[in-house]
């Protein structure tokens, strides 16, 4: 499987699962590198890589949740022929629950689970300071504060150049979205937060369950905002006992 969107998938013509994974703020499709070699044969791996990084590092960024969530949805209708769930962590869980929606909306196959990590639910407001409107010394002070970009990257000005129109672009993102009521979804949600995470605690990530009229759960995993990287093994254990699948290959 070649594509834009999906530009490492892993074939495996034995899995009756697709995973979906959608990256934070900043982040490409690398992110999840290592788990197509963790993850058991059962399942598939599909890290999606959105407009602005990487190999789509000449496409301009997208602000927009909806916007991002119907071009997202257009790009993987070809690949919703068997099971698939999508996992989303921080921007990514907003994007994974307005592509489930908007997958809705257009009469397509939905996820058999959604699990969504390091964000709040969506109709609660934002109601912190927005990171996208900060000057470039205070942008740059507070990335370093989330500990989400590398040292190297925030210290190297021609690297940061590229970076921030795109972390910018994502936090936006985020910053401006603003929740259009619409129905519960169908669907289990697996809700993810870090222990250690003092701007998605799970006084926010508890109301995800307004979203589904399906069952939903919430674990709080060890590490703060990028548990994902911190806490993966924990995560993903947890995402496959979800999926009553009980292997699991860490790589170091």
């Amino acid at each position: 499987m070649t594509d834009r969107w999906l530009p490492a998938t892993l074939l495996r013509t034995a899995a009756h699962t697709r995973v979906f994974c959608l990256p934070h703020a900043g982040a490409g499709a690398s992110t999840f590198r290592t788990w197509a070699s963790e993850l058991p044969a059962e399942l598939q791996l599909c890290a999606v890589q959105l407009p602005g990084r990487e190999n789509r590092l000449g496409e301009p960024p997208i602000d927009d949740a909806r916007t991002l969530a119907r071009d997202l949805a257009a790009a993987l209708q070809p690949f919703l022929d068997r099971a698939f769930v999508v996992f989303g962590h921080s921007m990514g869980a907003l994007l994974a629950f307005e592509l489930a929606c908007e997958l809705r909306r257009r009469n397509l196959p939905q996820p058999a689970r959604l699990f969504l990590a390091a964000h709040r639910a969506p109709h609660l407001p934002f109601d912190q300071t927005a990171v996208h409107q900060l000057d470039p010394r205070a942008f740059r002070a507070e990335l370093r504060r989330l500990e989400g970009t590398p040292d190297a990257v925030l210290a190297n000005e021609e690297l940061m150049q590229i970076a921030e129109p795109i972390l910018r672009a994502d936090f936006k993102l985020c910053e401006t979205y603003v929740y259009e009521p619409v129905a519960p979804l169908d669907i289990p949600l697996s809700v993810f937060g870090g222990e250690r995470d003092a701007k998605v605690p799970a006084a926010v990530l508890e109301p995800w369950r307004d979203h589904t009229c399906s069952s939903m759960s919430l674990r709080v995993l060890p590490g703060g905002h990028l548990f994902l990287q911190t806490a993966r093994a924990e995560l993903v254990t947890a995402m496959l006992a979800d999926l009553h699948i009980d292997s699991f290959r860490l790589t170091i």
